[in-house]
């Protein structure tokens, strides 16, 4: 059972992402086996009779013994490592087929200044997110790349991106290329191997997005983990270089795992599930934090921005024009947000929460405005209330973490967030079912 609820009237918010007892964890145990090889007998003394000649497995001599090519994604190619030149070559993918329905929702909303909005609702069949990997190392292991292509039907959206990388040792890797910034937990590792559906709705509307930049990560002390990244903006993963200002975000987050790693080594590393079930407890305890200068990108003159990365709590764009005072647009501000999160893991059970708190001020505006900043720690803001609450089940059907059914019902009140290719619309409210399929391997 998945338990989320974001509607906790203080000055934090709340966002319990992770409940879940596994059924099924049985499946999480992977077997192995291993052939041995009978060698022939020892040298018998002269006098004693000799055995008879055990039979030859002529086949067994003339094929190579098979290697397994799967390790954390298929290997399309390595070389020996004797070679002069290293090479590996892996193939991953991420698929998300999903069904969502909300038409229950109230067919409008009401913004701060009393402006009736449209909800747009959703009854859809959609491949959410498919993402195709190739990665590797090459000339030195320490040398390792990306190339991938993210796209997602309900967004209609293309994204290629690149990564090239440079390990130096376990407390220091220096990466460029397209990332999520690490404002929350949720972007450090962690997709897709959420406990819901998607992340919860307080995560989509505090979070930061994805940009490129450069980001240094490793684990300077045992159990102690870090991520600094420094990138274009909050999400420019569809804005034209031209258009992106010249101000850059900054963003990091700090993870303890005082009692070993939070999951096993490999892909699915930080995910929040117990799915393997170990009886052993896990905990981890982290932070985030994350500022950047906002631009709307778009000419003044324009009603839409081309940034929808910000919201207010009653989710209208922030640099819509009319956001904070009627026909007044803003074209900058300033967002910081910070990021506390915790989880716990034993038998089969998981239980991971956050809060966030999020600022926007030194807004640079058309027209006079009636705030100087926003303050919103809670789904609760100076703007409108909001809250959600789900729960669901995810099955396994084959023994591996990589591939599951899930199904959740979710209870809304006033979404003050949209994104395509989540499941919330802003102003929404009421009941949403959704089914969906994952294959990440």
């Amino acid at each position: 059972m998945v338990a989320r609820c974001n509607s906790v009237r203080l000055p934090l918010a709340l966002t319990v992402t992770s409940v879940l007892l596994l059924a099924s964890s049985g499946y999480g145990q992977q077997l192995t086996g291993t052939a041995a090889d009978t060698a022939p007998g020892a040298t018998q003394e002269a006098e004693a009779p000799a055995p008879a000649p055990a039979p030859v497995d002529v086949q067994s001599q003339t094929e190579p013994k098979k290697e397994d090519r799967y390790r954390d994604g298929m290997v399309i190619w390595q070389t020996p490592d004797d070679d002069a030149v290293p090479f590996l070559l892996k193939f991953n993918i991420n698929t998300q087929f999903r069904y969502l329905n909300t038409l229950s929702s109230d067919a409008t909303f009401t913004d701060h200044l009393g402006n009736v909005r449209d909800v747009h609702p959703r009854n859809d069949f959609t491949v959410n997110r498919a993402m195709f990997i190739f990665n590797g190392f090459i000339f030195d292991k320490r040398l390792f790349y990306s190339f991938t292509v993210w796209t997602s039907a309900g967004a209609a959206s293309i994204v290629v991106a690149a990564n090239i990388g440079w390990r130096f040792n376990q407390a220091l890797t220096i990466i460029g290329g397209y990332n999520g910034a690490p404002g929350s937990r949720s972007l450090v590792n962690t997709f897709p191997f959420f406990t819901g559906v998607d992340r919860s709705m307080a995560d989509n509307f505090f979070r930061p997005g994805f940009t490129q930049g450069v980001w240094a990560l490793g684990e300077p002390v045992k159990g102690l983990n870090y991520m600094a990244f420094v990138g274009n903006g909050l999400n420019t993963l569809s804005i034209s270089a031209n258009k992106i200002d010249t101000h850059l975000l900054f963003s990091g987050s700090v993870w303890w795992e005082p009692l070993g790693n939070y999951g096993p080594p490999g892909k699915s590393r930080n995910m929040y599930d117990d799915y393997f079930a170990s009886k052993d407890t896990r905990i981890r305890l982290g932070t985030s934090y994350t500022r950047s200068r906002e631009d709307r990108f778009s000419n003044l003159d324009q009603s839409s921005p081309e940034n929808t990365s910000l919201y207010n709590s009653d989710g209208v764009l922030t640099f819509s024009t009319g956001a904070f005072a009627p026909g007044v647009t803003v074209d900058q501000a300033t967002y910081r947000m910070w990021a506390i999160d915790g989880g716990v893991k034993r038998s089969g059970l998981a239980v991971n929460g956050q809060y966030f708190f999020r600022w926007l001020n030194d807004f640079d505006a058309d027209g006079p405005l009636p705030l100087a900043s926003t303050f919103g720690s809670k789904v609760y803001g100076q703007f409108g209330n909001s809250w959600e609450v789900a729960g669901g089940v995810k099955w396994h059907f084959v023994p591996t973490e990589r591939l599951w059914l899930s199904a959740e019902l979710m209870r809304t009140d006033k979404v003050p967030y949209s994104g395509a290719f989540t499941p919330y619309t802003a102003g929404m409210t009421g009941w949403a079912p959704m089914v969906q399929a994952v294959l990440a391997f």
